[in-house]
């Protein structure tokens, strides 16, 4: 067995550097960190780069990586190349999926689809892209000044999703609502004072929809709500004043999912 590298080798330095969003803009390459999310790097066709793992992961994980070339580290550079607590000791360095013949691409004919608008949270932009990937969504849209989809906090909170399904960029976020109203798509704003209740909204919800989500401190902007087709709230029944973005995205996508299995 080759001798682990250090958290001195090049390799390892310069697998480090992605922890910086510039340095993933100009190599166009991320960190997929932990089992779930190499399992899914590793499913999409020339993705994976190159499996940094410490000896103990690799055995653990080696029905995952299979025949794949690992490069072994000790637990110092593993705990560098992970930005995790508790590191599982496995991570992936993976090309950009819009660079990779194995992506997921948008099906022609959409019928959910989420956009995010100015989600800054890595983690609930994560946790979005698999809610997203959990009830079927087709896409996921990343607008405005939203956080990097490939942020290592943002890859590991979605457990895997962020290979299952397309995940786009847009800068303008009301350029993606009028994308989806071409498309089809009746846009549907999650807004708190929205005139249509989630309850009474199965007619609706069973359309082709595109999900618009806001900011996790501000919500919407009233300029983009307006926008949409239908601005629409989620019945708050107790004390709580609001729902945090990730479950109000997963009670909209899924209210949606089975309004569109009973049809």
């Amino acid at each position: 067995m080759s001798v682990p590298l250090t958290a001195g080798n090049t390799r390892v330095k310069e697998a480090r550097k992605l922890h910086r969003r510039s340095e993933r803009s100009e190599r166009r390459c991320f960190l997929a960190d932990g089992p779930k999310a190499v399992e899914g790097a590793l499913a999409v066709p020339g993705c994976v780069v190159e499996v940094f793992a410490t000896a103990e992961a690799a055995g653990e994980y080696a029905d995952l990586l299979g025949a794949v070339g690992v490069t072994l580290v000790d637990p110092r550079a593993m705990s560098g190349l992970s930005d995790s607590v508790s590191p599982a000791g496995i991570v992936a360095v993976c090309r950009f999926l819009a660079d990779v013949e194995g992506a997921p691409t948008p099906p022609a004919d959409q019928r959910l689809v989420t956009i995010c608008a100015d989600v800054r949270d890595p983690g609930n932009a994560g946790t979005v892209i698999r809610t997203s990937d959990a009830a079927g969504a087709d896409t996921v849209v990343l607008a405005g000044d939203s956080v990097d989809a490939y942020n290592p906090k943002t890859v590991r909170a979605t457990v895997g999703s962020l290979f299952h399904l397309p995940v786009l960029l847009e800068r303008d976020p009301a350029a993606a609502v009028r994308r989806a109203q071409d498309a089809g798509l009746t846009v549907l704003a999650a807004a708190g004072d929205g005139e249509v209740d989630l309850f009474a909204a199965d007619d609706l919800l069973a359309r082709p929809t595109a999900w618009l989500f806001g900011n996790e401190a501000w919500g919407l902007p009233p300029e983009l709500a307006g926008l949409a087709d239908h601005r629409v709230r989620i019945p708050i029944l107790g004390a709580a004043e609001s729902l945090n973005l990730a479950t109000a995205a997963a009670v909209c996508l899924y209210a949606s999912a089975r309004a569109m299995m009973a049809r």
